[in-house]
Formats: C-alpha cells, structure tokens, sequence
C-alpha cells in the first residue's frame, strides 16, 4: 500500500451521453504539497475534480485515499474522505450571513442548539486569517465577488479539509487578496493539507504548484515537478504548438479611422469616477488600465447605463450628444457590454447556449408575434460557428459549457445586432490561454470592420497584445494616456499603473 498520496485517482473514465470526457486518467496528489492541474477549456479538469469531490461518479477507474480504495458516491462521501473543492462558480447563499454560509450543514452546537457564539468568532478569525474586510453578520447578497470567494475559502477552512480543490480561487480576487490566499496556502502545506490548484493563470502556477498535470481533450499528457516545466512546454502540452504570436501586438488589417466613435467629457459617476474625459476612434482599442477600485469598471458601467452619470457628464457618439439613462438606451444606440463576472451578470446559467444567443435579438427573431423557430436555428448556428464555440447542441444547458465557450456566448450573442462600441469588461477572467488568443482575434475582427472596442483588463499582457492606445486610472481619476508604440514592456505598463 503507498501512502504517500493523500489522493490517487487511477484510470479514471467519464462520458455523458455520447461524448466522453475523460480518458484512462491517473492523477496522485502528494500529502502536503500543492498539485496544479491546467489545460485547456473543455480538457476535463473540473470533470475530474467533480468526480473526487462527489458531483459526478466515474463511469471506471479507482479512488484511493491514503493508498486504500474508497467509493465517492457523493458529496457526503467526499466531506467524510476530508475533501472539500472550491468551486468556479460560487456555491454561497445569497441572502444568508457569511457565518451561516462559512458553518452551512457544518453547525457546531452546545447540547441541542446552534452555539451561534463559537462561530461567529471563528468566522471572525478565519476573516481576520485572510485579510477579508467585512464582519461575519455581513450578508453575501451585499459583498463584491471578490470577498464572496475569499468566503468560499473560508467555509473551506472552516471544514478542516484535508484535501482542499481549488477551481479558478484568484479569477475574482485582488493582487492584494491573491497574496493573502497564497500565504494561507503556504501555511495549510505545513499542517499537512494537500491542494488541488486549477487556474489558467501560469504565472500563479509557477508560483504555488509543486508538480504540474496537464490535461488535454480528457487524456494527461504531462505530469511532473513544477521545475521541470517551462511556460512554454506547458502551453506546447496544452495545444500541441505555440501560441505566443498571437498574443503579440499586430499591426490593424485594417487601418484605425481619424473619425472620433465616442467623446467622453467631463464623466462623473458617484464618488468613484471623477471629471474623466477621453476618446475613442473608430476602428480602436482603448485600454483603461488601473488597480481594483480604481472606476474601470464604473465608467463602463455608467456607459451601458446601469449606473447614473452625474449631470455634468456628457457622452457623444459620431458628434451627436446622447443621453443614455438605461441599458435600453445603451443598446439601441449601438453599446454591448461584457461584464466582469460573466455569471451573474452575462448569462442566464439555468438556460440553454440557444436561449441566452438569443436573449439580446429576440426582435430580429420576430415573425409576426411569434418567435420563428427557422430565424433561432439559423442565428444560433451562426453564432456557434463563427465563434467557434464547442458545445454539443444549441439546446445544451450552459453549465455544461467551460468557462472559455460561456465567455464567447456572452460576446456573440451581441454581435448579431452589430454593435458599433463594445465594452468589454475583463473579457478573459478564468478562460485558458487558447481561449484567451480566441477572444484577442473575435476583437481583432470586429475592430477590423471599423467598430471600436473599450478594453479593461488586469492582464497587461493581453492588453499590450490588442489596444491601442491605453488610458490610466488611479482613484477614479484619468491620470495618464500611453500610445501602444510608447509601451515597449509589461513593466512599463505596470510601472504606470503602480506609480
């Protein structure tokens, strides 16, 4: 018997339905050590881990916990085992307290009744323990996402996981926050937890992992110790060739027009965005760059019409003041949006790809009164295969779909109303690298055609890969403009940001 494994998953198989997902995979997971598992969109990693966590059974293969066969038909059987997984989309009731969400189905009681007492003060340190800023009576209806997964992470805790699956834990947090995380984590290795880390950011992974797994359309086609991998070999498992080309600057296909899209005078939204004013030209990218909080967010939102300018603010589009008060106004006047958290915000995850394509154009797809069943064939069809989203039917449900495939429904199901300004708001938080690339093009593209892009991004790399000219914020304020030509490093741009 090896104990050496806290967890050894060994000729794993899963299908649903006629797709099957993962391969003959073996993935073992050392006690005390961090184990980073990365791979495309749709390579079967959270499958797996949904297998070892109790959401999914394998349809073959084995589990062993400490060397010794066990059955995880569930997620009772998995919190026996000690394991606890940190899921991509937040597991958090709403309208409870963060200590009712941290103790939830784990309760500690005095006799007969709730010991409310002992675990407020343990949320209270497991707060304190991660820098979080909020007290344990806050309810999470009220917390940005940010705070909500470091939520997560403390029920995690709280459930003194021996083994601890983290899916995608920094998409929503901080530098500050992803930090703190990091250290926690450093600190459960040393009382002997051992973590499964899923993220498509390599540089985090060069940061935690010990040894690296990479999964490929649900086969392992890699594994090894974390030194022993480059960022390019890892992405060379991943896809099969390189990909950093594409994540380089390139010159427009078509040139950036000298006609002004937007003009931006005087924006005022709240307390957060202060006398901003810039320009976007037809045919450009504008990058705003800047720390969490500093009101990237806010003047897109403000833009869309889902947060009020101040009076003073005034918006032109091609030399025409507009008065955008709503989102109705937003997009009749040629605005689409992609939020920062594409499931609570960009989809609609208990419907099918088809119904969210088809959310934002039901209009077009009027015949008569009624819905014409031939004109959703026809756009669903088109947008699924001019984004190249993998999915195995317009009538799958969304949930179904990695989160690189949901970002590119959330983009195409704009476009069949051609928008002429699009507000793109991190666009690739939580997608992997191939995905990342794909979403780089869909912009290339749609710029191409004389339309005009607002980019946010904490990814200075993606940023110099596609703006234009780049607009930095710093406490709600527009301090700087850099043309792209102007930028010759991430540090550069970094450097702006910081300072």
């Amino acid at each position: 018997m090896d104990n050496r494994y806290a967890i050894s998953l060994e000729n794993i198989y899963k299908s649903f339905g006629d797709v099957t997902v993962l391969k003959d995979v073996s993935f073992h997971l050392k006690k005390g050590s961090v184990h980073a598992l990365v791979g495309g969109n749709g390579a079967g990693k959270s499958t797996l881990m949904k297998i070892l966590s109790g959401v999914y059974t394998s349809d073959q293969g084995t589990i062993k916990i400490d060397g010794v066969p066990v059955k995880i038909d569930d997620a009772v059987d998995a919190k026996k085992n000690g394991i606890k997984m940190i899921f991509q989309e937040l597991s958090l009731s709403p309208t409870l307290t963060i200590t009712e969400n941290v103790f939830l189905a784990n309760e500690l009681k005095k006799g007969l009744v709730l010991n409310k007492k002992e675990m407020a003060d343990k949320t209270q340190a497991l707060l304190r323990e991660l820098n979080v800023d909020a007290k344990p009576t806050d309810e999470i209806q009220n917390l940005d996402v940010g705070i909500q997964q470091l939520v997560e992470i403390a029920k995690a805790l709280a459930a003194d996981a021996k083994v601890l699956i983290m899916d995608e834990p920094t998409a929503s947090l901080t530098d500050g926050e992803t930090a703190t995380l990091f250290r926690v984590m450093q600190d459960l290795k040393v009382k002997g937890v051992s973590i499964v880390y899923i993220s498509h950011r390599m540089k985090e992974i060069f940061q935690v992992a010990d040894t690296i797994t990479v999964l490929k359309d649900g086969a392992v086609v890699a594994e090894k110790p974390k030194d022993e991998f480059t960022l390019d070999s890892i992405i060379e498992a991943m896809i099969g060739g390189n990909i950093e080309k594409k994540m380089e600057y390139m010159s427009r296909t078509a040139p950036i027009g000298d006609d002004i899209l937007l003009s931006v005078e005087h924006l005022t939204v709240g307390k957060v965005v202060k006398d901003v004013s810039f320009q976007v030209r037809k045919g450009e990218v504008l990058g705003i760059a800047g720390l969490m909080g500093s009101g990237r967010t806010e003047t897109l939102e403000a833009l869309f019409g889902l947060r009020k300018m101040n009076d003073q603010s005034v918006v032109c589009l091609e030399g025409e003041e507009v008065k955008i008060k709503n989102v109705s106004d937003a997009v009749n006047k040629g605005f689409a949006l992609i939020p920062e958290d594409r499931r609570r915000q960009g989809l609609v995850l208990g419907h099918t790809v088809a119904e969210n394509l088809c959310l934002p154009n039901l209009k077009k797809l009027l015949k008569g009164i009624r819905i014409s069943r031939a004109k959703v064939k026809t756009l669903t069809d088109e947008s699924i295969s001019s984004l190249a989203i993998k999915t195995d039917g317009a009538d799958i449900g969304m949930l179904s779909l990695s989160g690189g495939n949901q970002q590119k429904v959330v983009i195409s199901k704009w476009l069949p109303s051609k928008p002429k300004l699009l507000l793109m708001d991190e666009p690739t938080a939580g997608v992997d690298v191939i995905a990342k690339a794909e979403i780089i093009d869909i912009v290339r593209k749609f710029v191409a055609e004389g339309n005009s892009t607002i980019f946010v991004s904490s990814e200075t790399s993606e940023m110099l890969a596609i703006c234009d000219r780049i607009l930095i914020y710093k406490e709600g304020q527009a301090v700087q403009l850099l043309n792209r030509d102007e930028i010759e490093s991430e540090e550069i741009l970094e450097y702006a940001i910081q300072h």
